[in-house]
């Protein structure tokens, strides 16, 4: 009996270690392919727990969230010839992991394969727009058309490209004094023609503020004149009336306005009593 109870504790063991060989579980955030002698077998493992052949059969499991591949600065010479070093980066999912084990074995065969697939498409698509155009708002229309030809492509390797941005777009260093030195020649240029259209239209304000002047000063003065001598005539006309009404008052009034002119104070005179400028003091 107590061979047969070990036999059976073994076999049990034994069993067990089988069962335990031959279930396996996949995370929710993965996905499993079976490979038995080193080749893939047909269908795709979901989340859960799954059973295999143990010690033939292997589980392979592959990430099922959207992955992140930062890729390595490259120059990109653009439609008007200007070197650009773009920075870019790209979110990917594994579409199909029989197709992806068997085309790029793992995520860093993929990522070298992500490389030259999205190089390839950034080259061509802003190989044909200018500078201006890259940095613009037209840059998120370039990207998507980028991303469609890159998840095109990436398919036949089981990859699925969710999107493709450039983080940054820069000049290389040795460019980046000339097209800056060019950048201010170009609005000094413009500064220097705004400053002389500005002051072309100082000259031309200037000179009509002048004539309207001018012409202002020499109405006000025609104005004056004229008032000026319709006041003379009104006052020639008044003496005139009150000469002819009473010359005798006419010639004492006209009189003490002189001495008051002629006679200031502190005024010292030496002439005779009968002057005839002196007859009203008599």
């Amino acid at each position: 009996m107590k061979l047969k109870g070990k036999i059976g504790v073994i076999a049990g063991l034994i069993v067990i270690l089988v069962v335990s060989f031959s279930l396996f579980t996949v995370d929710q955030t993965q996905q499993a392919i079976v490979i038995q002698m080193g080749k893939p077998l047909e269908g795709i493992y979901g989340p859960g727990l799954h059973f295999k052949v143990p010690f033939i059969q292997q589980v392979m499991t592959f990430e099922k969230r959207i992955l992140v591949y930062d890729a390595s600065p490259t120059e990109i010479l653009t439609k008007d010839k200007k070197n650009l070093v773009v920075d870019n980066y790209t979110k990917w999912a594994i579409a199909n992991p029989l197709r992806f084990y068997t085309t790029v074995r793992n995520e860093r065969g993929a990522q070298a394969r992500l490389d030259d697939i999205v190089y390839a498409g950034l080259r061509v698509e802003l190989g044909q727009h200018n500078l201006s155009d890259i940095v613009s708002e037209t840059r998120d229309m370039l990207m998507k058309k980028v991303t469609e030809k890159s998840a095109k492509r990436a398919e036949e390797y089981g990859i699925h490209v969710v999107d493709v941005r450039i983080k940054r777009a820069d000049l290389p260093e040795q460019n980046e004094k000339h097209v800056f030195g060019r950048m201010k020649a170009e609005r000094e240029r413009q500064a220097k023609q705004y400053r002389s259209e500005g002051e072309e239209e100082s000259k031309k304000i200037t000179a009509k503020a002048d004539m309207e002047r001018t012409i202002i000063l020499a109405e006000a003065y025609k104005i004056s004149e004229k008032l000026k001598g319709e006041g003379d005539a009104r006052a020639v006309k008044i003496y005139a009336d009150a000469y002819q009404k009473d010359m005798g008052f006419y010639e004492f009034i006209r009189s003490l306005e002189a001495y008051k002119k002629a006679l200031k104070e502190d005024t010292k005179l030496i002439t005779t009593s009968n002057t005839k400028f002196f007859k009203y003091l008599n």
